[in-house]
Parts: structure tokens; sequence; C-alpha cells
């Protein structure tokens, strides 16, 4: 079992940055394995897929839309991962999720879909005013 906390969350002006940060915590201390992604949901849309990371931490993917702005990190020592968003869009308005995800081969890339994630933070609201 795996529980995650998201924060940091807020109201920015379009260009800005923020990071918003997750707090991961298993049943039995080491998320070691656990590929962790993030996801965010704007009102009337579903769920998408934005960035995720490799338990190793060695490999990313990222979503089209947020390439060369988002970046995705961990600290596996600490249990964190974290979304730093740099040059924000309006459309990047949403609550954002994190999520963990069991992998079975080391050096695998993460998972993409958001039905491999059955673990899932309450999520944090992230705004962007124009």
């Amino acid at each position: 079992q795996v529980q995650l906390v998201e924060s940091g969350g807020g109201v920015v002006q379009t260009g800005n940055f923020l990071r918003v940060s997750c707090k991961a915590s298993a049943s039995g201390g080491a998320l070691g394995g656990y590929a962790l992604g993030w996801f965010r949901q704007a009102p009337g849309k579903e769920r998408d897929f934005v960035a995720a990371i490799a338990w190793s931490g060695g490999r990313t993917m990222y979503d089209d839309s947020v390439k060369g702005r988002f970046t995705i990190l961990r600290d596996n020592e600490a249990n964190m991962v974290y979304l730093q968003m740099n040059s924000l869009k309006p459309e990047d308005t949403a609550v954002y999720y994190c999520a963990a995800s069991l992998q079975k081969y080391f050096g695998a890339s993460p998972p993409v879909k958001r039905y491999d994630y059955p673990y899932w933070g309450q999520g944090t609201q992230v705004t962007v005013s124009s």
C-alpha cells in the first residue's frame, strides 16, 4: 500500500514557474520499484498524463504539451517526487495528481496510462492566470 500527499499548488501568472511536490510513503518503508507520475485534470475534462519517472530515476516520460517546460525529479532517500513547471500557460490550469505504479523490470520506462497507476494522491490545484 502506498500513500501519496501533494503540496505546492497555487495561483501564478502566465510565464511564471511553480513546483509541486509529492510525499510518498509505503507499508514497510522504502518505495523501491515504484514508478511515480503526475497527471492533471481540468474542469470537465479527463485526467491526463503529464510526466513520469522510473523508480531508478533514469528514465522519464513527458506529454508533448509540457516537453521543454516541465521537469520531473525524484529523491528516493526522501521518498519525494517533484514537478518543476516553467513557462506556465493558462491551459496548464488543473488539479495535479501524484500517482505510483509498481514496475516489473528495472530500467523499464515508466507507464504513461492512467489505469497503470493504482495509487493516487488527493491532488493540488494549480491556476495560471492570464
